[in-house]
């Protein structure tokens, strides 16, 4: 496994451009090529076989078509791989497109159909899941529960920490103990490379959807997974047949996001700070959860979780009239799905991302999920308050 030697603030600025020197350029390039010249009838022929079946291009070979692989896509996976601490990444075109090719390669090409998932897991995860639309069976559970549910048919298990959208912490290392060598999959879009390594406690597989804090902008839609080359090939195999490769501006995106996303998260996550200490003494709040708030019994902050990143969930005392208002009356939040931008947004989770869960792993009603982007949380703050009502003045007229 690749081990950078510079720091995770150097990484994120150089990592990826290996290859830009010699190219003769300093930003970086975008190939929007959908086909490639061929050197060859016999060559071109091998290049596609080396890359259909997840390998790489051959010496002297020809990167063949835009669904096989992209220069631009590969120096984006290179570089969060770097920052992963992994020997690979690959990219594709959504968060949930990288869900569905790991289970497809971890569990359906290995001839083990079982997944084994800790809730809560995002809405479109756990939905995947339930399903079976991929031919999985899955066992939901809880964290301290996982040993209890594999079984000898068993090829991956998920998790997400922090969770989606209570962010409840899980100990990775303790899922991958439990977990008798069944490989880890590890959602780590909430707290990104910058406050957490999956790879480093064990887990085989770090998810991201790149379109939260990688990209941070809210401009770009794609996923990308960092794991060992072994299992970057299936999932490169997968993405061929499939067809889910990352598009190639999208991947421009990311990468140049990648530069900015320690400076973004560390500012976000002081501001998060901030607004959580706020909304704690506020009357309509009935509870704030937030990583650390309520302790850490297992010890993962400062361990595996190295800060508590930028998203906040409240729970509403006006229940989901009070969700309703407050949504619908903040003027600098954007109420709107997605997260991780430069812009604060604000959403209802059981009615939106998390609406085709099951009924006993919904979100309840009266919690409410905010995003905190770059704004001044003084003004993020004074928004909060302007919209926050009483539970007495529920159902008042506005």
């Amino acid at each position: 496994m690749r081990r950078e030697s510079h720091s995770l603030d150097t990484a994120a600025v150089h990592a990826g451009r290996d290859d830009l020197a010699g190219l003769g350029v300093h930003a970086l390039p975008l190939d929007l090529s959908t086909t490639n010249p061929l050197p060859g009838i016999e060559s071109g022929g091998l290049s596609y076989e080396a890359l259909a079946s997840g390998g790489a291009v051959p010496d002297g070979g020809s990167a063949v078509y835009a669904r096989l692989w992209n220069p631009t896509v590969a120096r984006f996976e290179d570089a969060l791989a770097t920052m992963e601490h992994a020997e690979a990444g690959v990219a594709f075109s959504s968060g949930m497109a990288a869900v569905t090719a790991s289970v497809l390669a971890l569990c359906l090409g290995q001839q083990k159909p079982h997944v084994v998932a800790v809730r809560p897991l995002y809405g479109g995860t756990d939905h995947l899941l339930a399903s079976g639309m991929v031919g999985t069976e899955v066992s939901f559970c809880a964290a301290d529960e996982v040993a209890a549910a594999i079984r000898p048919d068993t090829g991956l298990i998920m998790l997400e920490t922090p969770a989606n959208p209570t962010l409840e912490l899980v100990d990775i290392a303790a899922v991958v103990a439990q977990g008798a060598g069944v490989p880890v999959l590890v959602d780590n879009t909430f707290a990104t490379p910058v406050l957490q390594n999956p790879l480093d406690h064990g887990a085989a597989l770090s998810l991201h959807s790149a379109t939260k804090y990688l990209g941070g902008h809210g401009d770009a839609v794609g996923g990308v997974v960092a794991c060992s080359e072994k299992i970057a090939a299936r999932l490169r195999q997968v993405r061929a047949i499939t067809g889910g490769i990352l598009h190639p501006l999208a991947a421009y995106l990311f990468h140049r996001g990648l530069a900015t996303l320690p400076v973004r998260m560390r500012a976000q996550q002081d501001s998060a700070r901030r607004i959580v200490d706020w909304l704690t003494g506020h009357d309509a709040v009935a509870e704030v959860c937030y990583p650390g708030l309520h302790g850490d019994p297992t010890g993962v902050l400062g361990r595996q979780m190295h800060g508590t990143g930028a998203m906040i969930s409240i729970r509403l005392r006006g229940g989901y009239a009070a969700a309703e208002r407050l949504t619908g009356d903040v003027s600098l939040f954007t109420h709107a799905v997605s997260l991780g931008g430069v812009d604060s947004l604000i959403q209802h989770p059981a009615a939106l991302t998390h609406r085709p869960v099951a009924a006993e792993a919904k979100p309840d009603a009266d919690v409410v999920r905010l995003s905190i982007g770059l704004e001044s949380p003084e003004d993020l703050i004074a928004d909060l308050a302007r919209a926050l009502v009483s539970p007495a003045l529920i159902g008042e007229d506005r």
